[in-house]
């Protein structure tokens, strides 16, 4: 199988940044590793280490703070343990599972490679870069372990895989919309400017953008628990919402699919 992978390198605010992607199929994915004032945000992916180790070569950087445990966010991180004297930041929930060898889908495994073990340490509620403060903010939904991070000083906001795109079409079957929603509420809560996403890049008028993407899940939960009460089932919701089927639910055996959307709000309206 012939995967085509590239990388982009770029700056944008003040924050220093790599970009990797992976093609096959039809199917394209991408993942963002950002640097800024001593602190590396996300580490890559393992199948792009040839691009993300020279990216964190580099680099100058204190401290590690990965968004989540996935492996396109977590791929490198071994390679920085072995090779930075820094310490790794994580959500205390996935520090064990990290420290072991991954076990995840075949199809991720060749997407993203096959993540190393790696030892963290426990994620704080705030912590001080170079010359600022941040703060830490639970967002669990795409992942249970989900974090932000928000540099008070700049107002610039990290969002992991909070956002990704202000209309959610598929997600994975561990992602719970109730949950995202409620993460979003909570960022808003903030006061931020600049978003930067580990898929969607920079994301302009980011605010707007999150509140967009709040009000259309709101939207989307009331159409499912509307036509969940007239007696629909899962499948025959996801059919009316969703009807296009995008190439990563085959390619991944249904692990990505509109269906998780659906499910996820109905088990909570339960």
């Amino acid at each position: 199988m012939i995967f085509k992978k590239q990388a982009e390198l770029g700056d944008r605010n003040g924050v220093s940044y790599l970009n990797g992607k992976v093609q096959f199929q039809g199917v394209s994915l991408n993942v963002y590793s950002y640097l800024v004032d001593g602190v590396l945000i996300d580490s890559g992916a393992q199948s792009l280490h040839k691009f993300f180790e020279a990216f964190i070569d580099q680099a100058d950087f204190d401290q590690v703070m990965l968004t989540h445990y996935h492996e396109d966010h977590t791929g490198c991180a071994a390679y920085i343990e072995k090779n930075k004297d820094v310490p790794i930041y994580l959500n205390q929930k996935t520090i064990a599972s990290c420290a072991q060898p991954a076990d995840y889908p075949l199809y991720r495994k060749l997407f993203w490679g096959k993540r190393k073990p790696f030892h963290a340490e426990a994620m704080p509620e705030t912590f001080q870069s170079r010359t600022a403060t941040w703060d830490v903010i639970d967002t669990p939904g795409h992942a249970y372990d989900h974090k932000a991070f928000l540099n008070r000083d700049t107002g610039q906001l990290f969002t992991g895989d909070l956002f990704v795109s202000e209309r959610t079409k598929v997600v994975l079957a561990e992602e719970h919309v109730p949950d995202i929603i409620k993460s979003l509420e909570r960022v808003l809560k903030y006061d931020f400017q600049d978003v930067f996403c580990s898929h969607a890049g920079f994301v302009g008028n980011g605010r707007s953008a999150l509140e967009r993407k709040r009000d259309n899940l709101l939207s989307l939960q009331q159409q499912v628990q509307e036509l969940q009460k007239e007696g629909d089932s899962a499948e025959a919701i996801r059919n009316k919402l969703f009807p296009q089927k995008y190439p990563i639910i085959k390619f991944s055996g249904g692990e990505w699919d509109s269906l998780h959307i659906v499910t996820s709000i109905m088990r909570e309206a339960q």
